[in-house]
């Protein structure tokens, strides 16, 4: 790999991919590095976002674009949707795996990799850089460590909750960490405006009023990681001057969940002693949290300034480090509520185990024992006792409490 590269944890699922399936599809949002993550591995490339005569002659005949040494990269597909049923014809043919990788930054509206790509294809879910592999975090505390019992154990970062908000606005994308932090801010704002202008229409060529969807996205960034309703989303674009009707709104939100700029943290069905009843809806978030500052026009003064907002801000950004780091050992991440208001801001499920998690900005007592307490609350009354449960924190040391429960910082929390 060149010096340049930072190692991604889709590096290894890539290249146990290309063992086991013909093609290999790497899909998430533009800018998180699919493109360089699939050229790690492939011997030949073809770029569809290049060239408009290329895409023009790959249309007439998608199988010109796949010739080339195995496996050939064949970036941005979904600008020639025929390259799709070609794929999979040439797969069937050559008998082989680790034929193909194939990335695409948006879903085409008929989806046809959910109908024609079984046995075929391998699907592996891209997002910006997490913490560890920003580097950011050292990863002394293993999320797979977590499910085999491992004790936390970490002195923590020197990083102060000032140097937290300032990587949370930079974010998880690869090109803005070389770059001046308000230069990586003013690049996040302009990543925005190419979304609400130009990319939500190649999801499907439908036309879409680009304030509509600016005030969509600034509704979501002021919701972000929560359990905000359709009725909230269509209250706040009013508010901003815009009117949304409910099948709009619906068709502008696939739109961005097809873009990946959207993403749901979907609810956990743990079965329990007690009757109470789960809440079924998922939470909200932007793909990464830099978004959501970006649509606020936050900053990390701002951030500091208003501990409520960090906080929330905070809670996306374990949301997806947490989701990075368990597909990476195999696992999923999803919210838990409680019809009487108890809940867990993350559930971390691997095969038949789990581990329950509050997230919260500061490590101080006051602020993590009544976090710990709720943990322990809620684990009693499940059926199946979790593998571990944690409070984890912006900042300081991470440590098992005495009651069991760990206390783990984003800077110290890994795969």
């Amino acid at each position: 790999m060149p010096a340049s590269y930072l190692p991604r944890l889709v590096d290894e699922q890539l290249r146990r991919s290309l063992r086991s399936a013909g093609a290999v599809l790497l899909e998430g949002p533009k800018a998180c590095g699919k493109t360089t993550t699939g050229r790690q591995q492939a011997a030949s490339t073809v770029r569809l976002d290049a060239s408009p005569q290329l895409r023009a002659a790959g249309a007439a005949d998608p199988n010109l674009l796949l010739d080339g040494p195995a496996p050939r990269l064949v970036d941005e597909w979904q600008l020639v949707p025929g390259v799709w049923n070609a794929v999979r014809y040439q797969v069937d043919e050559r008998q082989a795996d680790g034929q193909f990788i194939l990335t695409g930054s948006a879903t085409p509206a008929d989806d046809l990799t959910r109908h024609t790509g079984a046995g075929r294809v391998a699907r592996i879910r891209m997002a910006p850089m997490s913490l560890y592999e920003t580097g950011a975090s050292d990863g002394a505390v293993s999320l797979a460590g977590m499910f085999d019992g491992a004790r936390a154990s970490s002195a923590g970062s020197d990083v102060d909750l000032h140097g937290v908000a300032e990587l949370l606005c930079r974010g998880g994308w690869p090109a803005n960490l070389h770059r001046d932090l308000g230069d990586a801010l003013n690049a996040n704002r302009d990543y925005l405006r190419t979304i609400t202008s130009a990319d939500i229409v190649t999801v499907d060529g439908v036309r879409r009023d680009p304030r509509k969807v600016n005030d969509l996205i600034y509704a979501l960034a002021r919701s972000n990681g929560t359990y905000v309703t359709d009725k909230t989303l269509q209250a706040d674009v009013t508010g901003r001057g815009q009117s949304l009707a409910t099948r709009t709104l619906t068709s502008y939100l696939d739109a961005l969940q097809r873009l990946w700029i959207a993403v749901e943290q979907t609810a956990w069905g743990q079965h329990l002693r007690s009757g109470a009843q789960l809440r079924k809806s998922p939470k909200r978030h932007l793909v990464d949290p830099s978004l959501a500052v970006a649509a606020l026009g936050a900053s990390p003064r701002s951030l500091v300034a208003d501990p409520e907002a960090f906080g929330q801000h905070i809670e996306s950004l374990a949301f997806r480090d947490l989701s990075i780091y368990a597909q990476a050992i195999g696992g999923t991440v999803h919210a838990y509520q409680e019809s009487s208001g108890a809940e867990l801001d993350a559930v971390v499920v691997r095969d038949d185990q789990w581990i329950g998690i509050e997230v919260k900005l500061s490590a101080r007592p006051e602020i993590v024992d009544p976090a710990a307490a709720g943990l322990l609350a809620i684990a009693r009354h499940m059926r199946r006792p979790p593998a571990a449960l944690a409070v984890v924190t912006a900042t300081g040391p991470s440590y098992r409490r005495p009651d069991g429960v760990d206390v783990v910082s984003l800077l110290s929390l890994g795969p």
